[in-house]
């Protein structure tokens, strides 16, 4: 073996030790947390819009299930309510919504029932004078969260579309060096298969590739989504589609729950519990 050839290999073999080192040294500090994922609480679903009396019952057992886990943050992904124009809904679902203990962060996106698709101008800037906004991005512990309006998306590509990937793309590229990052939509980009055809319930194939080699170039490494009332899982290269069911009426096998998402340096772990069978507390890997 030549003189060059021998200083490559011991070059390659040092960056081979120092690579992992570093990786090491930036996870050695990291703590484990868990967050929760509530979809689809849906005030006014059971009984058609005649009152939401079953969606109250459950959603303060989630809410009392909050309180007691304590998880580092709560990400609700939409349908809050099943008639956006009906403010008694809204106002339930937020007096509720505001009893979760406040050491525990709630963030917010919108679904369709919550300003249609087309997403529509008047309806979203109401949601955001409620919620205060209809996408959000935030690092906790070392990790990169997002949290997108897919109406946006599923209304197909347009200016508002498109100015979200844009966002979405510079919080990737400034949380790159994060060591996990999880992406919260309403829609699901797709259900069983990263090729099957669109239909009412994901995203058209045309911006789901555009939006998964995004994620697929960043690494993202989990996308959870609602709206189906069941759950759900797949993937793409190296990215997780999670589909969560509801914490109001379910459409599935599934009872009404919420879903447990453990975050560990090198895995993202996720449980979806139904409301009345979730342990007492939550176990990490330390």
């Amino acid at each position: 073996m030549n003189l060059l050839k021998k200083r490559i290999l011991i070059c390659i073999l040092i960056l081979i030790w120092i690579i992992p080192g570093l990786d090491g040294q930036d996870k050695s500090s990291f703590r484990p947390f868990f967050c929760i994922q509530i979809t689809d609480p849906q005030f006014g679903m059971f009984d058609s819009d005649k009152g939401f009396t079953k969606e109250t019952v459950l959603y303060e057992k989630t809410v009392e299930v909050i309180n007691r886990l304590k998880p580092e943050f709560v990400v609700i992904t939409g349908d809050f309510v099943n008639n956006k124009n009906d403010r008694s809904q809204v106002t339930e679902f937020k007096r509720i919504t505001a009893l979760i203990r406040k050491d525990v962060p709630v963030f917010y996106i919108p679904g369709n029932h919550d300003i249609g698709v087309p997403a529509q101008k008047k309806e979203t800037d109401l949601f955001i004078e409620d919620f205060g906004y209809d996408r959000f991005s935030f690092v906790r512990n070392k990790c990169l969260f997002i949290g997108i309006n897919s109406s946006l998306i599923k209304s197909g590509a347009g200016s508002a579309e498109e100015e979200q990937f844009e966002w979405i793309k510079k919080v990737l590229e400034d949380g790159k060096g994060c060591i996990q990052k999880i992406i919260f939509t309403h829609y699901p980009f797709f259900i069983k298969s990263f090729d099957e055809p669109d239909t009412y319930s994901n995203i058209q194939s045309e911006l789901r590739k555009k939006y998964f080699n995004l994620f697929d170039q960043n690494q993202v490494g989990a996308v959870f989504a609602g709206h189906l009332h069941k759950n759900g899982e797949a993937r793409f290269k190296n990215t997780d589609m999670i589909i969560t069911s509801a914490a109001g009426k379910p459409l599935g096998k599934e009872q009404s729950g919420l879903r447990v998402i453990k975050i560990d340096a090198d895995h993202i772990e996720s449980n979806y519990f139904p409301i009345d069978s979730i342990p007492e507390s939550i176990m990490l890997n330390r």
